[in-house]
């Protein structure tokens, strides 16, 4: 049975190398609560629903993003067409 290792974010962050490697699940928390998990995949391959669900969240959060900061597409394209 493999067993879930409690990381805080400091830790993780310090030693997210070595954690990486491993085999073992990490919780990981901030200031005594849960912030994430870091779960160990050994597949090169992600399932399509994960990789749906993963490009739905960066999407939400990117619009999120953007909303909060008042930009639209067009000052992003913008702002990396000055900066080429």
């Amino acid at each position: 049975m493999t067993t879930l290792k409690i990381s805080t974010v400091k830790e993780f962050r310090d030693k997210a190398t070595q954690m990486l490697k491993s085999e073992e699940p990490v919780m990981i928390t901030r200031r005594g609560k849960i912030a994430g998990f870091f779960l160990p995949y050994d597949n090169e391959n992600l399932p399509f629903d994960i990789k749906k669900q993963l490009q739905q969240f960066l999407a939400h959060a990117l619009k999120e993003s953007l909303d909060k900061q008042n930009m639209t597409e067009e000052d992003i394209l913008a702002d990396f067409e000055d900066s080429r």
